[in-house]
């Protein structure tokens, strides 16, 4: 007894009420007359499109043989059943395209429609706009038409923005058939969009029929059935459900405007060509007294035609049937901007437009006056406020830049406003609410604006006397005047940013933001000493956001004079903040002002500012080379470095950073004798960013001589395997046993490891970066222990092979640095072969294939102009090989596993020959065959295309081995060239795929 049978059998039993079971699918091969009683249940359970994919689901299952070896779908009874019964549901539901797509995914429908046109007897072999509709049975055509219906509607589709299911975090497998299913749809969207030229001509060439048409139901399917032997002459043909004339072109219509309206992004005539089949598709639904048939979106219709209208310029603002869109848009082609204003006013009474299209509208001449056309200013301010006074009748919050014209008002534009209002407000049809909002609305605008002269301008208005009690008026009023007290009333705009004001009516709050603006030194020291004067109060404090390294905040907070400690602290924090956003030119002037403030009256400060100087310089010498420049640092820069290194100084506050760039810029700049051979003992001991340059150096410095530098690349493996090392302990369990506990916080090394991965993303050198991958990938192989899925690297011979003390790495870190460290260097250089081999394997032996088989092809292509030439062997080796073919296997992509085992030195046939068993392919199968040149999988290919009864494939395969430069009997530079040629097509078709 199945498991279900059982719970049906244990629910009878038991007698408790329960809803009723959910049919399954196999009820249904049972009992032949079964579906259709099902599906004429009001709420059938399971619905019609679930029946669908459960029936394709099980016909698809692949089987196992007795080797259990996985085979393709047996083509027996049973399946066939199957995909019959998946075809009545959908004859029940009329073949209604609207309703299957919502229902069935696009993998799922391709096999649906494949299924019909195999059952309605469509010639194999034959492309669709080969045949003649005009001399197919009516079914056989109408199958045709709905397959290149489908094929167009679904490029439309998916066009449109869609929003990613994400699976949780126990959900993997999950993932992976979601991976799957859109790796699958991707595919059949390629072919689709290919062949979209084709589906036009024929869904064309259907308009020009004019016959009744002929669908499939629920009984000619089963006549097809019966009739196995039919070529679609039968009975079959002409008994099904008759589609007439006008209801199929009507479709055809509305489904071609879709397509040419999607292809006129990029084809303005296509748009031309989408608005007559809109307009057809309009007439024809006028025509038919009840479309039974036509299933179309009549809003999206609406849209489609308006949209047309506006973008082919057919449109007349004159016509009392053109719509508030066409009008407006007529009016903009037409450059009538007044008209355009008086257009939004109107419709702030009648609503008509929406405000997503309002925007849209005000969008795109923002747009025009950025890309430089002048005239528009005063035309968007006012658009702007149409659109303002509209949000608050609904009670919207204004726009961001409503509120910004609102800071430099005009009496001009205040007019406007209060114009706009009052137009807005019809009298006897306003809501209470509208007029409510409205009463928002000008209170709001009397408390934003400064000026005394424009608040008596909206409270002396009659709509702000109409609309608030006078009680509120009067309380808005005197609150007004008290703010505006302390505030300069002309009614001249507020001083520039870097104007030093000479009024005495500019408070306190004016200087203190034009300070904070401000980066001209002699501005600031002049805004500091008038604000001293007005209040004694620490103005350093004034922004958050200006901040120093704690190392001198006690430093300059101890300077005794009040203005000075301000200014020192202001100059420094822009300074550095100037820095942080690579604005070197006025951190260079923020810095000398204060470095010339400082050296009057103290040496320690005038230290601490020639160090910050230093670290700006090298920060500036590196944006340069980070972006592109070659030129080599000055030699007093380098010199400078070097004092600094070297600079010992009796309490004097030292930033760690200033010493961790140093040391970086010298290994940047390969200054490595300096760090080898003339850095201080002292030094090296003390500074451990030193201590890991001086070994990086020597390591590189003696890199070409595995044995001599293995010394050295001893102790940096050592200095480096102890920083990724955490404290270990024993602790006695509660059986009595010793455990070890792992304090991840307690790092044994000279280093955190967080602050040498920072260290190292200050590196740019190639080698030095090479180097320290290859010790990190080395590290990561020996904490693993994978010795079949090692990561690769180059120099890995100079590094220890063991471990003594395995357990106190932390194997997570390393790990982890790995990958960081990769995908840094990636960064400065995506072409570096090595490195992308490096992070291909990363991803390889982390089980993401598809990113694998990315980095492995990039790698080939950087190293031969992008396949031109033959991939260097050192690049694409066996080993490299092998992963790629798995990483294609893992994927399904079976025909790549047989065209990539040919790369082979020696051509692995069983796997090409297993893998080409495979019938679940998610490639282009057949498309690949012209990319192999080895005879015996060619002759293979032919047997299992012959094998299975596919002719059509097995024509292709036998077209591609009977290409004469394959001939065996050729020459063996012939053959060479042959396989040559096939390889570099191939990696470049397997670019476009993964790029």
């Amino acid at each position: 007894m199945s498991a279900e049978a059982a719970d049906r059998v244990a629910i009878v039993a038991s007698g408790r009420p329960s809803t009723p079971l959910q049919t399954s699918w196999f009820e249904f091969l049972l009992d032949s007359s079964l579906l259709e009683t099902h599906l004429q249940k009001a709420n059938p359970d399971p619905l019609p499109v679930q029946l669908i994919v459960q029936f394709l689901e099980q016909a698809s299952k692949p089987s196992l043989n007795e080797q259990n070896q996985v085979q393709p779908p047996a083509d027996n009874c049973r399946n066939r059943t199957l995909k019959l019964l998946a075809l009545k549901v959908a004859a029940h539901m009329k073949w209604d395209l609207e309703v299957l797509e919502k229902g069935l995914t696009i993998p799922v429908l391709n096999m649906l429609l494949n299924e019909l046109l195999c059952v309605s007897k469509v010639p194999p072999g034959v492309k669709h706009v080969d045949l003649d509709l005009s001399t197919l049975p009516p079914t056989t055509a109408m199958a045709v038409i709905i397959y290149n219906r489908w094929a167009i509607r679904t490029i439309v589709l998916s066009s449109f923005p869609e929003k990613q299911t994400k699976p949780g975090p126990h959900q993997m497998n999950i993932l992976n058939i979601v991976q799957q299913e859109k790796e699958m749809t991707d595919n059949i969207l390629a072919v689709l969009k290919e062949q979209a030229t084709d589906s036009i001509s024929v869904l064309e060439g259907a308009l020009c029929l004019k016959k009744d048409f002929y669908i499939h139901t629920l009984r000619t399917l089963d006549l097809l059935a019966a009739d196995a032997a039919a070529n679609g002459e039968t009975e079959a043909s002409t008994a099904g459900l008759c589609i007439s004339t006008e209801e199929l072109h009507c479709q055809v219509h509305y489904d071609l405007g879709g397509i040419f309206f999607q292809r006129g992004c990029t084809d303005q005539p296509s748009f031309m060509k989408a608005k007559e089949h809109f307009r057809q598709t309009v007439e024809l639904l006028k025509k038919l007294d009840s479309a039974v048939h036509v299933h179309l979106d009549e809003k999206r219709l609406a849209g489609y035609w308006n949209a047309c209208k506006a973008l082919t310029g057919d449109c007349d603002p004159s016509d009392s049937q053109t719509s508030p869109y066409d009008q407006i848009n007529s009016l903009i082609r037409a450059r009538n901007y007044k008209a355009v204003i008086e257009a939004f006013i109107k419709d702030n009474v009648t609503r008509s437009l929406p405000n997503h299209f309002r925007r849209s509208v005000l969008r795109e001449f923002l747009y025009n006056v950025q890309q430089g056309e002048t005239g528009l200013d005063e035309f968007c301010h006012k658009l702007c406020v149409c659109n303002a006074v509209r949000d608050a009748l609904e009670g919207e919050v204004h726009s961001v830049r409503f509120q910004q014209l609102l800071l430099r008002p005009s009496r001009r534009m205040v007019d406007f406003i209060l114009e706009v209002a009052t137009r807005s407000l019809e009298k006897d049809r306003t809501s209470e609410t509208a007029r409510r909002n409205m009463a928002g609305f000008m209170k709001t605008l009397g408390e934003s604006f400064e000026d005394l002269s424009m608040v008596f301008v909206v409270s002396s208005h009659k709509l702000f006397v109409e609309l608030l009690r006078e009680e509120e008026r009067n309380v808005l009023v005197e609150q007004m005047k008290k703010r505006s007290a302390t505030i300069n009333l002309s009614t001249k705009p507020l001083p520039s940013f870097y104007d030093i004001p000479a009024s005495p009516t500019v408070n306190i709050g004016q200087l203190e933001q034009q300070l904070i603006l401000s980066l001209d030194p002699r501005k600031i020291r002049q805004i500091l000493i008038e604000l001293h004067g007005m209040a004694e109060r620490p103005f350093w404090k004034v922004n958050s956001k200006w901040e120093v390294p704690p190392d001198y905040i006690n430093v300059i907070l101890s300077i005794k004079d009040n203005l000075t400690k301000d200014l020192v602290y202001i100059l420094m924090a822009k300074g550095l903040h100037c820095i942080s956003i690579k604005d070197f030119v006025h951190a260079r002037q923020l810095f000398s002002a204060c470095l010339e403030l400082v050296t009057e009256f103290s040496p320690k400060l005038r230290q601490v500012m020639l160090n910050e100087m230093l670290l700006l310089e090298v920060r500036a010498h590196e944006t340069m080379a980070a972006e592109g420049s070659k030129e080599r640092p000055p030699p007093d820069l380098v010199s400078r470095v070097r004092g600094y290194l070297e600079m010992r100084i009796h309490d004097l506050p030292l930033r760690q950073v200033v010493g961790e760039e140093c040391v970086a810029f010298m290994l940047n700049w390969r200054e490595n004798d300096y760090l080898t051979l003339q850095v201080p003992p002292s030094l090296v001991m003390n500074n451990p960013y030193i201590k890991v340059g001086q070994l990086l150096a020597s390591t590189c410095k003696e890199l070409p001589g595995p044995k001599e530098s293995r010394r050295t690349a001893k102790e940096l493996w050592e200095v480096v395997v102890q920083i990724c090392s955490v404290s270990m302990q024993h602790k006695r369990n509660n059986d009595g046993r010793v455990g070890l506990i792992k304090h991840r916080d307690s790092s044994l090394g000279i280093l955190p490891r967080s602050k040498f991965i920072t260290f190292i993303k200050k590196l740019r050198e190639p080698l030095v970066l090479t180097t320290l991958t290859s010790l990190f990938v080395r590290l990561h192989s020996i904490v693993r222990d994978d010795i079949v899925n090692e990561v690769t690297a180059e120099h890995l011979s100079i590094w220890p092979s063991t471990l003594p003390n395995i357990q106190a790495v932390d194997v997570e870190a390393v790990a982890v640095t790995v990958k960081e460290l990769v995908s840094y260097a990636l960064t400065l250089n995506p072409n570096n072969q090595s490195w992308l081999i490096t992070q291909a394997d990363i991803y390889f032996v982390t089980n993401q294939y598809s990113a694998a088989l990315n980095f492995y092809l990039q790698a080939g292509a950087v190293s031969s102009d992008f396949f031109t030439k033959a991939v260097p062997p050192d690049v694409y080796t066996d080993q490299v090989l092998k992963r790629m073919i798995k990483c294609c296997s893992m994927m399904n992509c079976h025909t790549q596993v047989a065209v990539l085992c040919q790369f082979l030195r020696e051509v692995d046939y069983m796997t090409a020959f297993k893998a080409l068993q495979e019938q679940n392919s998610h490639d282009a199968m057949d498309s690949f065959y012209d990319y192999i040149w080895d005879v015996t999988i060619l002759e293979y290919l032919t047997y299992i295309h012959q094998k299975r009864g596919e002719a059509e494939k097995r024509q292709i395969a036998i077209k591609a081995i009977g290409q004469s430069e394959l001939n065996t009997s050729n020459p063996e530079e012939v053959l060479q060239l042959a396989a040559q040629k096939r390889k570099k097509r191939f990696l470049q078709a397997m670019a476009k795929l993964y790029f």
